[in-house]
């Protein structure tokens, strides 16, 4: 067991994190079409029907769960362990869930769900904001490596049935803090952009996580699962 988790090296954290990765592609493959069914008939709003999707989806593929409460402003949130196959790590992560009919490129964070320095360009000025998330989450005397993972429901509406027409999940891992100099180590170089918040208006500071700019850095950080009406199943195949 590693009790102290800054022993971790950078690749060691991208392997656990990858290994998430899988874990939660797996779950929505496994989930299959039903995720389109219930966006298809639920009556509610189109972000809560994603919140229930997700928890549903983790409920059935829980993983090593460890009975420790975690707390954050997320869908899902779950301590567990990894196992790797020379050691156990205690994970805190953090899975939140996204719907959005605009744009399938982009999803929106707020600085409580991540642990990084979000270092951006904002109207030509540079910008650095701590993350609130910790990169190590302690609780009990134990250490916990948070791991932040977003699923970006992109949807349509029939204008005819007023239904939610759910066209792919994008799978989407944004870097543990620690990784900071290797995915975000300058404000121009990056894959956020600017949120949709108004500081004139003092609202809450929102950044966006690029897909494209983050799969370039890392290409399996971001996966696609398309659904297929025709057949009532799912496609995808996973970027490594």
């Amino acid at each position: 067991m590693i009790e102290n988790i800054a022993e971790l090296t950078l690749d060691e954290i991208e392997n656990i994190e990858k290994l998430s990765m899988r874990w939660l592609y797996q779950s929505v493959l496994d989930f299959g079409f039903e995720s389109y069914v219930i966006f298809y008939h639920s009556p509610d709003d189109v972000k809560d029907v994603a919140e229930d999707v997700t928890r549903e989806i983790l409920d059935r593929l829980p993983g090593f769960n460890i009975q420790q409460r975690i707390f954050g402003t997320v869908d899902y949130k779950k301590a567990r362990y990894v196992i790797l196959p020379h050691e156990i790590v205690r994970q805190a992560i953090f899975v939140d869930s996204k719907a959005e009919k605009d744009s399938d490129r982009t999803a929106t964070l707020q600085k409580s769900q991540t642990s990084m320095i979000i270092k951006q360009i904002r109207n030509g000025q540079a910008v650095e904001v701590q993350g609130l998330l910790p990169s190590i989450y302690t609780h009990n005397n134990m250490q916990f490596l948070t791991s932040t993972l977003l699923l970006h429901y992109f949807y349509i509406d029939d204008e005819t049935s007023g239904r939610h027409i759910l066209q792919h999940i994008t799978l989407c891992c944004i870097p543990n803090g620690l990784l900071q100099n290797r995915y975000n180590p300058t404000p121009n170089d990056s894959f956020w952009r600017a949120g949709r918040n108004a500081p004139t208006r003092n609202e809450e500071f929102r950044v966006r996580v690029s897909f494209n700019d983050l799969q370039q850095k890392a290409n399996w950080r971001v996966q696609r699962i398309k659904f297929l009406p025709e057949s009532k199943s799912v496609s995808s195949i996973w970027n490594d």
